[in-house]
């Protein structure tokens, strides 16, 4: 910036770097889970009351294996139309995705915000230091937190 002398103005603050909060401030904790054998008329029911899109799948030891989600449910009308067979009895294993990213609790913000623009994910599942699933955070957390940063430090 220049001021009327047409020099450099120099800031009195050396730096204004925005200091996120950290991913902890803003995941969802509380989370539905999926194991592979849950049938997945369950999943569907459940995605529909609870109004979410999607939710991990966690093994016997409480590991995340997968995720299911809307998209993933859809193929069960597919599927059941093409092969003519009901899928009441079909299990999350057979329609759930390996395809996710996780990342751990000492993230903030602005890193999760850069993955969302860089990947097409809309939610991440955050993990502790020893690798158990602790929470999740989506697009929609980080608008709330874009939302929250504003009103009170920008």
């Amino acid at each position: 910036m220049k001021n009327f002398k047409n020099k450099i103005a120099t800031p009195e603050i050396k730096s204004r770097q925005l200091k996120a909060p950290p991913v902890t401030e803003y995941m969802v904790r509380k989370l539905i889970t999926f194991t592979p054998e849950t049938e997945i008329s369950e999943v569907i029911a459940s995605l529909l009351k609870n109004r979410i899109t999607g939710a991990p799948v966690l093994n016997e030891k409480k590991e995340v294996v997968g995720l299911i989600d809307d998209k993933d449910c859809l193929n069960t009308l597919v599927g059941g139309a093409m092969y003519n067979h009901p899928v009441s009895k079909e299990t999350v294993a057979n329609y759930m995705s390996n395809v996710m990213k996780t990342i751990t609790v000492n993230e903030d913000i602005l890193d999760v915000a850069n993955i969302f623009l860089r990947t097409p994910y809309k939610r991440l599942l955050v993990l502790d230091d020893g690798g158990k699933l602790v929470g999740q955070i989506s697009r929609r957390d980080i608008l709330r937190a874009i939302k929250e940063m504003k009103t009170s430090t920008w």
